[in-house]
C-alpha cells in the first residue's frame, strides 16, 4: 500500500489536533431503536439488524474503506484503514493529535524483522499486547478505527524486496509463530477482541517494481506445492488456527487470477478448506487493488466488472485513497448483486460489533486511554525488544567494549561515533511508523552513559570518489583522538521500501571507502549496520574492522540498546532471520521467478534451499561461548507407548529407532482424546518437546541463547531441503559455567531448552500441495552451525495429513 497515500497524505496527517472517528450512540441516537445496539443478541444478529435497516445506496456507500455510515441511522462514518506495523502509526484511519497533548504519540518498536531475530514468541505477544492496548486507547478517543492492517505475513524470500523489513523473514515456522503471537497480543484473549487484526497481503506478494513489472500488473506463476508450503503457509496461521478477525489480499495476480478477484484463495482455499468462518470474518482489499483488476491486469473488461468480480469472489470492502472502485457501476448493471453486498457489509459490522464499537462503556476495553500509551512498561519493551534482536556477525574480542567495569576501565572511553545515524535519531524507525515519545539515537545514549563522545556523519547511497565528498575530513578528524571508532552505516529508507526495490546487495561504495579509510587509523574499529541484509563479504574479509552487528531498525530506542550491547551492560543473542547471499546473486535470480527450489536456471532460495550464503539463516554470535545438547529424557515423556532416544550417548547418536506412521497417528489420537485442546488437523497436533541442554562454557558474561532445531533428511519428494526448521526457543539469562575470579571456580550448571513441535513439522507438501507423513531417516539438528543431532527412522505407509482442494482450470 500505498503510493498515493505515502506521497500525498503524510502532511495533513500532521495537521489533526482534534479526534476525527465517530463512535455510535446506543444510548440516545437514533441507532438505539436498532437490534445493533442489543448487546443480547449474538454478533451475527446485531450486524444483520444493521444492514437490514440500510438503504440500498447506503449500502453501497459503505463498502470502502473510508464508508460514509447512515446518518439517518445514526451510524458514523468510519475509516477501516489503521496502520500499526510495529506500533500505532499513520494512516487515513489512525492520526495523532498535533503538538503536545494526549495522543500525540505512540510505542514505536524495532521493526518486525529485528523483532523476529530475538526468536521469543513470548516477546512477540507481549509487544502485539502493548500496541493493541495503545491502538484501542487511540480507537477510544477517536483518534485511530478498531482495526489495524497489521501484521505482515509475506515470507521474506528475496533480499531485494523493499518491504521485507515489514516481515519476521523467511522462514516459514518462523513467519507463522510470530503471526500467532502478534495476533493473540493485538486482538487479546476475547470474547471481544481489543482491535481486529488483520494478515497481509494474501498471497505471493513479495516485490514492488523490478525490471519493468510491478506488483498493480504481476502475475506470480507459482507450483501447487510452493504455493502451499510457503506462500499461503502464513495465513493458514492466521485464518484457520489464529481465527485472525481479518485478512487482506494483494495487489498481485496468482496463476493467472488477481489475488482479489481470486474465488479459488477467497473462498475455496480460505472459507472452506482453512473454515474461516466461525465468526464471519472480512477481506480487504490492498488499496486501489480492485481498480487494478481491470486497469493493469486486464481481467476484467471495466472497472465495474472487476468490482463485481472482486466482490463476488469474496473481499467485503475496497481500499481506496479516493473513490477507484465503481462500485455504484457494478450494481446498476446488476454485476454486483445485493445477496453479495449483504453479506459483506454483515461481516463488517460484526467485525466491529465484536471489538464493542456499538457498545459504549459497556465494551471491556472502553476504559483503556491515554494513560495506557507510553507507560514505563512499554518504553522498556521497546528497548528490550532492540536489544534481543541485535545479531553479532563478527566479534575478535573488542566487543564488549572497556567500560561499566569490563577490563578495569575506570574513565568513560573516548569514542568517535562516524556514520549518517550515528546522531540521527529520525533514521531508528524505519517504514510504517508513527510519533514515538522519543527516539534516542546512539550518539545521545553513548553520552548518558558518560562517554566522551565526537561525532560525524556520513554518506547514506553515494558512489566512491564522489565529487561531493563532505565526510571523509570529518570523519578522520572526530577519529584522531579515539579510543575506539563506531562507524554506523548500512542503508536508510531511501534505499528500498514501499514501491521500491532493491536493485544491488553490495555496501555503497562510499561507505565502504570510507570504513577502509578508518580501518587504516589502527584503532579498534566497530561497524554496526542499519536497514536490511547487505553482502557483508568485504567487511568479514578486512583485517581492520573487529566487530560487525546488524540493528535492521531499533525503533525509539535503538540507540540505548546498542549502547548497552557495546559498553557489556547486555549481551548479543539474536540471530538471522534471513539469509545474507553473496551480491552476484542478484544476477543469478530474477525477482519475479516464484520458484523456491533450485534448477538450472537457479540455484534456489531461502536457506533450505540455497548452498553458499555468506552468512546462514540463524547465525549469530555471543560475547561468551556455548555448548547445545539434545537431553536424554524423552523416555520420561508423553510420549507413550514410543520411544525417541534424543540422547548424548557414547555411540555418537548413530542408533537409530523405527517408528511407524500409524503410531505417529495412534499418539496424536490418544493426545486429542486426554488433552483439554482438541486438535481438528492432525499436522497440529504437538508432539513431545525437544529438550536442549544450553550450557554457558565461558567465563565472564552471562547470556541469552537462541536454540534452534532443524530437521533434515532423504524423504519426500525430490528434491530435499537442505534442513528445515521445526522448533526454536530462548533461554534467558545463562550464567557461565565456570565463574572465574573467585577462591574457587564455582559451577552454575546448565539450562535447559524446551522446543515445542508437531506432526506437521515432520511433513512435506507433495507435488499437488498435499501435506504428507513420508517414511524415511529424519535427523534433527541443533543450532547453527551445527552442534549437536538425533536421527530416527519413520516407516510405514505414507499418510496424507492434509488433501489440498485442486484449483478447477
Amino acid at each position: 500500500m500505498k503510493t498515493a497515500w505515502i506521497c500525498g497524505m503524510m502532511a495533513a496527517v500532521h495537521a489533526i489536533d482534534l479526534p476525527f472517528q465517530k463512535y455510535p450512540d446506543c444510548v440516545n441516537g437514533p441507532l438505539a431503536a436498532n437490534k445493533v445496539c442489543d448487546r443480547t443478541l449474538s454478533p451475527a444478529q446485531r450486524a444483520a439488524a444493521l444492514v437490514a435497516a440500510m438503504t440500498n445506496e447506503e449500502k453501497l456507500q459503505n463498502l470502502v474503506s473510508n464508508s460514509k455510515g447512515a446518518p439517518r441511522l445514526g451510524l458514523p462514518a468510519y475509516n477501516w484503514w489503521s496502520e500499526a506495523l510495529h506500533g500505532v502509526a499513520y494512516a487515513p484511519g489512525t492520526q495523532f493529535r498535533k503538538g503536545p497533548g494526549s495522543f500525540n504519540s505512540s510505542t514505536s518498536f524495532p521493526m518486525p524483522l529485528l523483532m523476529a531475530a530475538a526468536f521469543d514468541d513470548d516477546l512477540i505477544e507481549r509487544i502485539g499486547t502493548v500496541i493493541g492496548i495503545e491502538g484501542r486507547a487511540f480507537g477510544n478517543a477517536g483518534f485511530s478505527g478498531m482495526d489495524y492492517w497489521t501484521p505482515n505475513v509475506n515470507p521474506f524470500k528475496d533480499p531485494r524486496w523493499g518491504r521485507g523489513s515489514e516481515t519476521p523473514g523467511e522462514d516459514v515456522l518462523r513467519v507463522k509463530r510470530y503471526a500467532a503471537s502478534m495476533i493473540r497480543g493485538l486482538e487479546g484473549p476475547g470474547p471481544e477482541r481489543r482491535v481486529v487484526a488483520t494478515c497481509k497481503h494474501y498471497a505471493a506478494n513479495d516485490f514492488e517494481d523490478w525490471n519493468g513489472a510491478t506488483r498493480h500488473d504481476f502475475n506470480a506463476v507459482i507450483t501447487p506445492q510452493d504455493l502451499t508450503e510457503y506462500y499461503l503457509a502464513p495465513f493458514q496461521q492466521c485464518a484457520r488456527d489464529s481465527r485472525v478477525g481479518s485478512i487482506m489480499c494483494a495487489y498481485n495476480a496468482v496463476n493467472g487470477v488477481p489475488s482479489c478477484a481470486n474465488a479459488y484463495l477467497l473462498q475455496t482455499v480460505l472459507r472452506e478448506h482453512w473454515n474461516w468462518t466461525e465468526h464471519d470474518n472480512y477481506v480487504t482489499s490492498d488499496c486501489e487493488a480492485v481498480l487494478d483488476v481491470s486497469a493493469n491486469h486486464h481481467y476484467a473488461p471495466t472497472n465495474a466488472a472487476g468490482t463485481a468480480m472482486c466482490f463476488e469472489a469474496g473481499i467485503d470492502t475496497s481500499c481506496e485513497y479516493t473513490s477507484s472502485s465503481d462500485i455504484p457501476g457494478a450494481s446498476a448493471q446488476r454485476l454486483l448483486t445485493w445477496s453479495t453486498v449483504d453479506r459483506a457489509l454483515r461481516r463488517l459490522y460484526q467485525g466491529l460489533v465484536r471489538t464493542g464499537y456499538f457498545d459504549g462503556a459497556e465494551s471491556p476495553h472502553a476504559a483503556l486511554g491515554w494513560a495506557d500509551v507510553n507507560t514505563p512498561e512499554s518504553q522498556r519493551l521497546a528497548l528490550q525488544a532492540a536489544v534481543d534482536g541485535i545479531v553479532l556477525l563478527r566479534n575478535d574480542g573488542t566487543l564488549p567494549l572497556p567500560v561499566d567495569g569490563h577490563n578495569n576501565l575506570t574513565r568513560p572511553p573516548k569514542v568517535a561515533m562516524i556514520g549518517f545515524w550515528a546522531d540521527a535519531p529520525e533514521k531508528l524507525s524505519g517504514g510504517y511508523s508513527g510519533t514515538p515519545a522519543f527516539l534516542r539515537s546512539p550518539a545521545f545514549a553513548a553520552r548518558q552513559a558518560g562517554w566522551q563522545v565526537k561525532t560525524a556523519g556520513g554518506p547514506v547511497l553515494q558512489g566512491e570518489g564522489s565529487a561531493n565528498d563532505s565526510w571523509t575530513a570529518p570523519a578522520l578528524d572526530a577519529a584522531r583522538d579515539a579510543e575506539y571508532i563506531l562507524y554506523f552505516g548500512g542503508l536508510d529508507t531511501t534505499a528500498a521500501g514501499e514501491t521500491k526495490d532493491r536493485m544491488t546487495l553490495d555496501w555503497p561504495s562510499a561507505q565502504l571507502a570510507l570504513i577502509k579509510r578508518l580501518s587504516q587509523l589502527n584503532k579498534p574499529l566497530v561497524v554496526l549496520q542499519l536497514g536490511d541484509q547487505l553482502d557483508a563479504t568485504p567487511l568479514l574479509s578486512l583485517a581492520g574492522i573487529n566487530a560487525l552487528l546488524w540493528t535492521n531498525w531499533p525503533g525509539q530506542d535503538g540507540g540505548t540498546a546498542i549502547v548497552q550491547l557495546l559498553s557489556g551492560r547486555k549481551s548479543p543473542a539474536g540471530r538471522l532471520p534471513v539469509t545474507q547471499y553473496p551480491s552476484n546473486y542478484t544476477q543469478l535470480v530474477p525477482m519475479t521467478d516464484m520458484a523456491l527450489r533450485p534448477s538450472g536456471s537457479s540455484p534456489g532460495r531461502t536457506y533450505r534451499w540455497y548452498p553458499t550464503p555468506v552468512l546462514p539463516f540463524g547465525f549469530g554470535l555471543h560475547y561468551t561461548t556455548f555448548q547445545a545438547r539434545f537431553l536424554n529424557n524423552f523416555s520420561n515423556s508423553s510420549f507413550d507407548p514410543l520411544l525417541f532416544p534424543f540422547s548424548s550417548q557414547q555411540n555418537d547418536h548413530k542408533t537409530t529407532i523405527k517408528i511407524h506412521t500409524r503410531d505417529l497417528l495412534r499418539f496424536c489420537d490418544n493426545h486429542n482424546h486426554h488433552s483439554p485442546h482438541n486438535h481438528k488437523y492432525k499436522d497440529t497436533c504437538p508432539l513431545p518437546p525437544l529438550h536442549v541442554g544450553i550450557t554457558n562454557t565461558g567465563t565472564r558474561f552471562t547470556s541469552d541463547f537462541v536454540a534452534l532445531a532443524f530437521l533434515r533428511g532423504e524423504f519426500g519428494p525430490r528434491p530435499y531441503p537442505l534442513k528445515t526448521l521445526v522448533a526454536y526457543s530462548r533461554v534467558r539469562d545463562v550464567k557461565p559455567m565456570m565463574m572465574k575470579g573467585k577462591e574457587d571456580d564455582h559451577e552454575m550448571g546448565m539450562a535447559v531448552a524446551k522446543l515445542e513441535w508437531t506432526l506437521g513439522d515432520l511433513a512435506r507438501r507433495n507435488e499437488s500441495g498435499d501435506l504428507v507423513l513420508y517414511p524415511g531417516r529424519y535427523e534433527i539438528v541443533v543450532d547453527e552451525p551445527e552442534q549437536d543431532s538425533v536421527a530416527f527412522e519413520v516407516v510405514g505407509e505414507e499418510v496424507v495429513l492434509d488433501v489440498w482442494p485442486r484449483e478447477n482450470k
